[in-house]
């Protein structure tokens, strides 16, 4: 091999990665390699201060490469980077789906687009196009529209236009399908046991119309579907990637001919049993094109391994040379559509980042839904908020804020909130429990804010323990309202963004003109 054919093949392999960093200032050794050919770089919170560092920090990586593609996890709702420490302007996929409004949908997602080129951003990996059919799902949730392919599907295809039409290129996940797990693949590799009918007339419907719509990217999931591969997981399936997303139509297939990302292969789903290395090359070969990395691997070294065990798969004939550079083309293809689409990125550099509109919550006061059985007659003075907190899955972190107790605090002051988690109430017991709260309550009304609760029967034991001491109490579900609603009343936000609990705290305080 010359030279220069080396030289193309590292090129290449730098190409298909897109690594993360720490900071909030571009590293040394990014830059050095994105002039040695790294095609991509993913932002997460920890390189977020503010939209200003953000866009210039952006603008630095494309003076080193103007094609570089700039990747972010901005879904919005519950999954944001560019707000991790306040909590989302919009209101996530199943709060969109609950409306069921697909010209809101593409609305709210082209203002996330705007939001995310301003900052630099070209590559949103969103939206999620997993039809949540197991209410029980540890990682989806309300980062999905609905359980019905038809409402995900047309809410799928809503985004992607949306955010496309700003200029960001979408990436629809987790194909084929992550709703249907009871496992996180950040902790393991789940199982869907479905058939292939089942996954043609469910999981995939809105895939097809992601890809109708024009995706310009595909996320892989790591989930083991025996019906499609009953030893590799779709990531590193070639009969997942290359048969079923790419594959003719006539031949069974979706007929995709764009980009497809893999889902952090740190996950422990890939890590654990083939490793970070082994997994990038399997992926590769299987039909990936781009490897997400640096979640939790963040620094030079990662990158460098990664690299080089491409190069070397490539030199021992078990990745081909040929996949390698067609996976190559397909993100320098993605960087080549960025710099041609929407907003040019000078003119973003230039008019600097921009801040989110209204759209997100007007969303999110649409996306409520009230019940109850008395007429509600809203505090008049302040009220104890306690707030039964789940531990966080790790796509949407600890680090972001949701609850309802500071939006109240604002709009009827002298607001206090408690927050209990499952330890606490589970070692403390219900009976001190609900005397703790009725003391730190007083003569106040209670609000009491939940998330899935129809997941953890400490949280549904908690809250029944309160209603039955005070059946006055409001009911907060920010999860998926999956319960049957009680309360006086029930307040379903359909998510926990910042927005949600706004919405939320406007009906609590008799303030909801804006609904």
């Amino acid at each position: 091999m010359t030279v220069a054919a080396t030289d193309t093949l590292t090129r290449d392999a730098l190409a298909v990665l897109q690594p993360g960093f720490t900071g909030t200032t571009a590293p040394d050794w990014v830059l050095r390699r994105l002039g040695e050919g790294l095609g991509s770089v993913a932002l997460f919170a920890r390189n977020v201060a503010t939209p200003e560092q953000v866009a210039a920090l952006t603008a630095r990586l494309r003076a080193e490469s103007p094609d570089v593609v700039v990747a972010a996890d901005e879904e919005g709702g519950d999954v944001t980077r560019l707000e991790a420490r306040t909590g989302s302007s919009f209101p996530g996929n199943h709060a969109l789906g609950a409306v069921d409004d697909p010209e809101l949908t593409r609305e709210v997602a082209r203002d996330l687009g705007r939001v995310l080129r301003s900052c630099g951003v070209t590559l949103d990996w969103a939206p999620s196009a997993d039809v949540n059919s197991d209410p029980g799902n540890p990682v989806i949730g309300v980062r999905s529209f609905g359980a019905d392919p038809a409402l995900v599907a047309r809410h799928t295809a809503a985004y992607v236009e949306g955010l496309q039409s700003a200029g960001v290129a979408a990436c629809v996940k987790h194909f084929p399908g992550h709703g249907d797990t009871a496992v996180d693949s950040h902790h393991a590799l789940p199982r869907v046991d479905a058939d292939l009918a089942t996954l043609h007339a469910r999981e995939l419907v809105p895939f097809r119309a992601a890809l109708a719509a024009g995706t310009r990217a595909v996320m892989s999931a790591h989930i083991l579907l025996p019906a499609l591969d009953a030893t590799l997981p779709a990531t590193l399936s070639p009969a997942a990637l290359t048969g079923l997303l790419r594959a003719p139509e006539r031949e069974g297939g979706l007929g995709y001919d764009g980009l497809v990302v893999t889902d952090g292969v740190e996950m422990r789903a890939i890590s654990a049993t083939y490793g970070i290395a082994r997994g990038t090359v399997l992926a590769l070969a299987a039909g990936a094109d781009a490897i997400c990395v640096g979640g939790g691997l963040a620094d030079e070294e990662t990158v460098l391994r990664l690299r080089d065990a491409l190069v070397d798969a490539v030199r021992a004939g078990d990745l081909a040379e040929e996949r390698l550079a067609e996976a190559a083309g397909r993100v320098r293809a993605l960087g080549a559509w960025a710099r041609d689409h929407g907003p040019d990125a000078a003119e973003g550099a230039a008019s600097g980042p921009v801040a989110p509109g209204d759209i997100g919550l007007r969303a999110a006061r649409r996306a409520l839904r009230v019940t109850g059985e008395r007429p509600y007659t809203p505090p008049t003075g302040p009220v104890y908020v306690a707030a039964f907190t789940p531990v966080a899955n790790i796509a949407v972190g600890d680090e972001t804020p949701w609850g309802i107790g500071a939006e109240l605090a604002r709009l009827l002051p002298g607001t206090t909130t408690g927050t209990y988690r499952e330890a606490e109430v589970t070692e403390r017991g219900l009976t001190p429990l609900v005397a703790h709260v009725l003391g730190s309550a007083s003569d106040r009304r209670i609000v009491i804010v939940v998330r899935d609760v129809h997941r953890h029967a400490w949280m549904a034991d908690a809250l029944h323990a309160l209603l039955a001491a005070r059946p006055d109490a409001i009911v907060v579900e920010m999860g998926v309202p999956q319960a049957p609603p009680c309360g006086a009343p029930h307040i379903a936000t359909h998510g926990a963004a910042r927005v949600c609990g706004r919405a939320a705290a406007e009906v609590i305080a008799g303030n909801d003109a804006g609904r």
